[in-house]
C-alpha cells in the first residue's frame, strides 16, 4: 500500500489529491512541519519534520515523502509525476511526446511560479499581509508571477486543460502551486483563462475530498 508522510496543510496535499484521483488506497502518516511546534524535539512532541523516526524516511526533513513497497520518494511533484506514471490512465502521458510536455510544465511551475506564490502564502500564514513589510512582500511576488500568468493565459487560450484535451498531472501540479496565490484575486481577474482553468480544477470530487479532509486538519498545534 502507498503510505504518504505529511499532513495535509503542507505540500503533501498535492499527493494527497493526485491519489484521490488515481483512486488509490493509501495510509496517511501525519507529520507536522517543525516550524509550527515550540519545541519539535521534545520528548512529547508530535511526529514531525525534525523527528528522528521522519529523518530515517527523508533526511532533508521535508514532506510529504512516501514509500511505495520499496520505493521511498520526495518532492511533491515528482511523486506525482511518478504516480501517474505508474498507474496510468488520463492523467497520464498518453505519448512520449505528452510524457516530455508534463515534465515540462510541471518544472515550470516549481521554478517560475512556486518561488514567487510561496512568499505570498508565507506572508499569510505569518499574519504580515496587512504590515508595510508583508505588503511589499506580496507586491514583489505578485509583480514576479505576471510574466509566468501571462505565459499560462496564453497557453489556456482556447483549450480547456494545460498540455492535452483532458485534465492531467501538469494540471494538479500546477494549481496546487497556483494555489497558494489565491488571496490574491486581482492576478486572477487580469488572466480570466488562468482563473477559469484553476476553477475547473477546483471544482474536480477529488479536489474537494482532499479539502474536505484538509479542512478537518487543526490550524493551530
Amino acid at each position: 500500500m502507498l503510505t504518504i508522510y505529511g499532513v495535509y496543510r503542507s505540500r503533501a496535499s498535492r499527493v494527497y489529491w493526485m491519489a484521490e484521483e488515481l483512486g488509490l488506497e493509501f495510509r496517511s502518516v501525519p507529520v507536522l512541519q517543525a516550524r509550527r511546534l515550540a519545541d519539535p524535539l521534545a520528548a512529547e512532541a508530535p511526529l514531525n519534520t525534525h523527528s528522528a523516526e521522519f529523518a530515517a524516511v527523508n533526511p532533508m526533513g521535508q514532506i510529504p515523502s512516501i514509500a511505495d513497497g520499496d520505493l521511498v520518494m520526495h518532492e511533491s511533484l515528482a511523486i506525482n509525476l511518478y504516480l501517474a506514471r505508474k498507474h496510468g490512465g488520463p492523467l497520464s502521458g498518453q505519448t512520449v511526446e505528452e510524457d516530455g510536455l508534463l515534465t515540462m510544465w510541471t518544472v515550470w511551475a516549481a521554478s517560475q511560479v512556486e518561488p514567487h506564490s510561496v512568499r505570498i502564502v508565507l506572508t499569510y500564514d505569518n499574519g504580515l499581509e496587512n504590515s508595510a513589510e508583508g505588503k511589499e512582500t506580496i507586491a514583489a511576488a505578485c509583480y514576479g508571477l505576471r510574466r509566468p500568468l501571462a505565459a499560462l493565459e496564453s497557453q489556456l487560450a482556447g483549450r480547456q486543460w494545460i498540455v492535452a484535451d483532458r485534465f492531467t498531472v501538469a494540471d494538479l501540479n500546477i494549481a496546487e502551486v497556483l494555489r497558494y496565490a489565491q488571496s490574491e484575486a486581482a492576478l486572477f481577474d487580469a488572466h480570466p483563462n488562468v482563473k477559469a482553468w484553476i476553477e475547473r480544477c477546483q471544482s474536480r470530487p477529488a479536489y474537494k475530498r482532499m479539502q474536505e479532509t484538509r479542512g478537518k486538519e487543526p490550524i493551530e498545534v
